[in-house]
């Protein structure tokens, strides 16, 4: 069984989309949809925008969402998912490939989201960490011990957990995380605390937005991040879909189970490679991939 896997933000790099752009009418079309949609010309920033310009949350999450769905699109007929997967974003780009969103509706979603998020960032210094090396029963107990607000916030794969909160929570734990025996606990360049309680104000904002948003029945199962499990009804894909915004990640257990339940290979759509190096972590043995257009 074939699992289709979506990167979320952090993928996005200077010229993403532009040979997507060069080699297929289609993805011409729907570039040119979205500039539409968001009222701005995405495209410039994604073809020739410098990595700072690709770096605003407004534009990055749009950016690799578009990426990753527009290189969906243009596979055609090759596009055969059993199921699918997103890493935090890109479970937005995975709900548009298996049907349950349209490209619009998906597109307009995460415009939101981003701004939501942007705002949420504004209320408070925040930030997120990368924590290797340690368990992450440990990870989570040194977090519940530290004051402030820092949560446990991306189950990326074994030993390796990204911690989120208020800036200062966030410092704190990663010296005591790194006392208990961490490789490494590192503050990220990333602008805000994603994952995290701080984000209940965003995740207000699009709770309104995907309540308005007609979700269908899809062509096959998503595990998402909240749940870990294979979803097919609409209801509780738009629950999940609200939740995740201020709760984990969880990729490692999202990824456990697909493998439980079939999955045989895992192809990443969209840009960068980073999902794949996960997956052989979470399964060394597991067949991975980067999809193509020839």
């Amino acid at each position: 069984m074939k699992a289709y896997i979506f990167p979320g933000q952090g993928a996005q790099f200077s010229g993403m989309g532009l040979d997507l752009f060069e080699k297929s009418i289609e993805a011409q079309d729907l570039f040119r949809q979205a500039n539409d949609i968001l009222d701005f010309s995405i495209t410039d920033i994604m073809f020739e925008g410098s990595a700072e310009d690709l770096k605003q949350t407004k534009v990055t999450q749009p950016a690799v969402f578009l990426h990753s769905v527009i290189l969906s699109k243009v596979l055609g007929a090759d596009f055969k998912p059993d199921m699918v997967a997103g890493h935090s974003l890109g479970e937005f780009s995975a709900l548009v490939a298996n049907k349950t969103l349209s490209f619009e509706d998906g597109l307009r979603l995460v415009s939101q989201r981003a701004q939501a998020m942007q705002k949420a960032c504004e209320l408070e210094p925040s930030t997120m960490a990368a924590v290797l090396g340690l368990e992450d029963e440990l990870v989570e107990a040194v977090c519940s011990e530290t004051e402030g607000i820092v949560v446990a916030a991306n189950y990326n794969c074994p030993g390796q957990l990204v911690i989120s909160g208020a800036y200062q929570a966030v410092k704190k734990a990663c010296e005591n995380l790194k006392e208990r025996g961490a490789r490494r606990a590192m503050i990220l360049p990333v602008g805000g605390a994603f994952h995290s309680p701080l984000m209940e104000p965003a995740r207000k904002d699009l709770a309104a937005a995907i309540e308005n948003t007609k979700f269908s029945n899809p062509i096959c199962p998503v595990y998402q991040n909240v749940s870990t499990f294979a979803v097919t009804d609409p209801e509780e894909i738009k629950k999940n879909l609200v939740f995740q915004l201020t709760a984990p990640v969880k990729w490692t257990q999202s990824v456990q189970n697909m493998i439980k339940d079939g999955a045989s290979e895992f192809v990443e759509v969209g840009p960068g490679k980073v999902l794949q190096g996960l997956v052989k972590k979470i399964e060394r043995s597991m067949q991975t991939s980067s999809a193509g257009v020839e």
